[in-house]
């Protein structure tokens, strides 16, 4: 086993236990790495506090990454493009930001000359996987280690543990939520949502909680397939994304309450907030809609699928994303306008408006008033010779025909 281990360092009980278990039972040094992917430290903590509570752990150095505009304007900014929903309800919150991490943890192994990096997932979570399998990618000689894998205590026991060897962490028994935050969402775990027949407590949600007290509607502008304004205001993708979580959030709007087939095998009741992902993925395909072409539409949803799934799977760094993003890209090219968005408590959204200068709707053929240039006449022959082969089965075949069953 390797000397010196690099962790990915959240501040919570688990990883923070970590540090100490490997250090006392497998002999490591640790380094950990904390990757600020636009998660907000609890209210109480600063990054320099949660840094302050490894270093009491233990470990020899905790480094602080800021990763926000590299999460916002790579990994949001493709699954935006894909348009990407795993099963058709997950903007990809937790499996976004795992790659952004692992790139991280394998630039700082090199830079510590670590022979391993280490994480602090269970047996039984989609992380484990994504984890691994990103630095498999991207750093094959390195191990992997799991201490929550191998450790076989309970939360009680961690909790214990922590407190044998004085490591400060603010876990307590009574806390049951397990929540991991992004600039993308928030993915909520565990307590009264591990029962699907349970309605989900209000407690743990922050981003969706109803503060409007009137409808808001908003335009939201893209190009080239990327949101780069609201209201006519250019911003950042970052700051377009936090500003659209807090006023799509506002009323209610990004809730996601779901039965989700993990990539272990399980399935797994999972609540989930972002606001600003689906506001921004449902307006992308309004204005997809718009503009491609029938069969790049048709082939491109398809494929949009396949990439969400890839991801959730761990495989961001996998050629065949690689190749279905060269392929995304290429349907983007006349993806801008402006699409508009209504949002009203309690957490609807309507699309009320979508413009492009690359529109392939053509009024003066979708008409059925005055201005209406389709020629009708051109029809009778094109559905003839589009419905001949059925009329040719059904003359020779069809059920008319068929021999009775005895």
């Amino acid at each position: 086993m390797a000397k010196r281990v690099v962790l990915a360092y959240s501040g919570g009980l688990d990883t923070s236990v970590a540090i100490r278990w490997m250090m006392e039972e497998w002999g490591l040094e640790v380094v950990c790495v904390l990757v600020d992917v636009g998660q907000d430290p609890e209210s109480a903590e600063s990054f320099d506090d949660i840094r302050a509570r490894a270093l009491a752990a233990g470990a020899i150095e905790c480094v602080v990454v800021d990763a926000r505009n590299e999460m916002a304007e790579e990994f949001c900014a493709n699954a935006i493009l894909a348009n990407a929903r795993y099963e058709g309800k997950y903007p990809l919150v937790s499996a976004l930001s795992r790659p952004v991490i692992v790139r991280h943890l394998v630039d700082q192994a090199r830079r510590f000359d670590a022979g391993a990096v280490a994480h602090g997932c269970t047996g039984k979570g989609n992380d484990q996987v994504r984890f691994e399998v990103a630095t498999h990618a991207l750093a094959p000689d390195l191990e992997v280690l799991a201490p929550a894998r191998n450790w076989g205590m309970t939360r009680d026991d961690s909790v214990d543990y922590a407190e044998k060897w004085e490591v400060p962490v603010k876990a307590t028994k009574d806390k049951i939520y397990s929540i991991d935050e992004n600039l993308w969402g928030r993915a909520i775990e565990c307590g009264a949502m591990e029962d699907p027949w349970a309605a989900p407590p209000d407690e743990p949600l922050t981003l969706t909680r109803v503060r409007a007290t009137e409808p808001i509607e908003l335009t939201l502008s893209f190009e080239h397939g990327l949101p780069v304004a609201i209201d006519g205001a250019v911003m950042a993708l970052a700051d377009l994304i936090r500003t659209l979580n807090h006023r799509a959030g506002s009323t209610g709007f990004g809730r996601i309450d779901m039965v989700e087939n993990r990539r272990v095998g399980i399935k797994s009741r999972e609540v989930y907030e972002c606001p600003a992902a689906l506001a921004i993925i449902g307006a992308h395909g309004e204005l997809e809609d718009l503009v491609l072409e029938r069969d790049l539409a048709h082939e491109k949803a398809r494929l949009d699928i396949r990439w969400a799934e890839l991801v959730y799977d761990g495989m961001w760094f996998s050629p065949l994303k690689e190749a279905l993003d060269a392929f995304i890209l290429e349907t983007q090219r006349h993806v801008s306008g402006d699409v508009r968005l209504r949002f009203e408590a309690p957490g609807l959204l309507r699309v009320t408006g979508r413009r492009s200068p690359h529109s392939l709707y053509d009024y003066g053929l979708a008409t059925y008033d005055a201005g209406d240039k389709f020629h009708h006449a051109d029809s009778e022959g094109f559905v003839k010779i589009y419905g001949l082969g059925i009329k040719t089965w059904a003359a020779r075949q069809g059920a008319k025909n068929a021999t009775p069953r005895s």
